[in-house]
């Protein structure tokens, strides 16, 4: 059981600065179960607590994780430079509690970005350590082969790297579309090594981390959704079947 003041518990969730979190309260914008609070320094449990500012329903979250389903030409940055920021699909909320993309995406890639405020959890599952397999859908300018598979699958060397790189499972989905599954999260892994086995990327969509889909989670193109405790557990380094 934890009791916070309101004022620190609409800061923590975003919604600005102290400052102006007393404001919103003393205008009577705050309400606790459908009762107005004007008194910043009310001490509020936080177990199981349901805020609406604006009339709109905010539940209090300790810490966000959360999936989007990324369109193309998004950067994956909090001081994005040549296309808009991920953040900004986001509830501004997000931005202001300093939620963050866990690893990257190119812009130009579609699909499964996970985010959070959650430190550890970020670099959990960044590391390379945890060997997290992750799906990607490649669609591809030359034909696929039968050898260009078997290439992806035995390792090609990439300039910058000591030892080849292979894939943990590799099928073909059309004459121009494959699924790859990849643990090491290298930059720019797909298309380097389907340039590397003499093909090229035209497109690219991350499908699943882990064993958490994106078809699972029902999310169209744009959307995002908190993960619970079941979800964030399918995003452990689990066999992925080929």
């Amino acid at each position: 059981m934890s009791k916070l003041t309101l004022d620190r518990i609409l800061q923590s969730q975003g919604f600005g600065t102290r400052k102006w979190c007393r404001t919103l309260i003393a205008d009577g914008e705050v309400s606790i179960n459908g009762a107005v609070v004007t008194d910043h320094r009310a001490q509020i449990e936080t177990d199981g607590l349901e805020l609406a500012i604006f009339d709109e329903v905010w539940p209090y979250r300790a810490q966000v994780y959360i999936a989007l389903n990324k369109p193309a030409d998004f950067e994956c940055s909090r001081k994005p430079s040549h296309h808009p920021g991920v953040l900004s699909i986001l509830p501004e909320q997000f931005t202001w509690r300093d939620v963050q993309p866990v690893g990257r995406l190119d812009h130009d890639t579609t699909g499964m970005l996970l985010m959070s405020d959650d430190g550890p959890f970020i670099h959990a599952q960044s590391s390379p350590k945890r060997h997290i397999p992750k799906v990607y859908v490649a669609t591809t300018a030359e034909p696929v082969t039968p050898e260009l598979i078997a290439q992806l699958l035995a390792g090609v060397q990439l300039h910058d790297e000591p030892a080849p790189l292979a894939a943990l499972t590799c099928r073909q989905l059309g004459t121009h579309s494959l699924e790859i599954v990849l643990e090491q999260g290298k930059y720019h892994q797909v298309k380097r090594m389907l340039a590397a086995a003499g093909n090229h990327c035209a497109a690219l969509h991350r499908s699943a981390i882990g064993s958490l889909t994106l078809e699972a989670l029902g999310l169209d193109e744009g959307e995002w959704c908190y993960l619970d405790d079941a979800q964030r557990a399918l995003l452990a380094p689990a066999a992925i079947d080929g």
